[in-house]
């Protein structure tokens, strides 16, 4: 049944993709990610939530929502994310309660050192005003190596889409505290 039920989904994924026009290859690739995690959220539905969650896996099930497009307040990825609507959906999967405000995940879980952050960590940001130090923004670490810290998170901004983004400059000044629920 599983497996029947994984095909119609793929099916469906491609009938929608090739019925819509496009010239635009994001487009594409957003409905090719769409199709995938949608697959995955399929097959997945019976281990989720057992046992303890491996961080990476969490890592890599994000991922598969690379390109799917910002919406403001949803938690749907046919739709779209916004940050926590994102950070919501992913962690629900694993059966792990979690606020669907940015904000409320300022007193969750237990604070690290950005310096020790790992991957499945979240990274909590203020809104765009960085003079107002109420978190605004969330995403979840990918990766905290000698190259660098990389986030994922679904952004209003340039991409407005779930993208990877290198904490730089410009998060820097937004950055408020990592935390750790796994």
């Amino acid at each position: 049944m599983l497996m029947k039920y994984s095909i119609w989904i793929v099916a469906l994924g491609l009938v929608s993709a090739c019925n819509q026009q496009t010239t635009d290859t994001r487009q594409e690739e957003k409905m090719s990610s769409v199709s995938q995690a949608s697959l995955y959220t399929t097959t997945m539905t019976e281990t989720s939530g057992s046992g303890d969650t491996d961080p990476e896996e969490v890592v890599d099930y994000a991922k598969l929502f690379y390109g799917v497009p910002y919406k403001y307040g949803s938690t749907d990825p046919e739709v779209g994310f916004d940050c926590s609507g994102f950070i919501n959906y992913v962690y629900n999967h694993f059966d792990i309660d979690v606020p669907r405000s940015s904000v409320d995940f300022t007193d969750v879980g237990t604070p690290v050192q950005l310096a020790r952050a790992t991957p499945g960590d979240l990274i909590l940001f203020t809104g765009t005003d960085p003079s107002t130090r109420t978190v605004g923004h969330i995403g979840i670490v990918v990766k905290n190596d000698d190259s660098g810290l990389e986030f994922i998170h679904s952004s209003s901004g340039k991409q407005s889409a779930v993208t990877i983004t290198p904490l730089n400059d410009y998060y820097e000044q937004r950055f408020v505290k990592v935390v750790r629920l796994l």
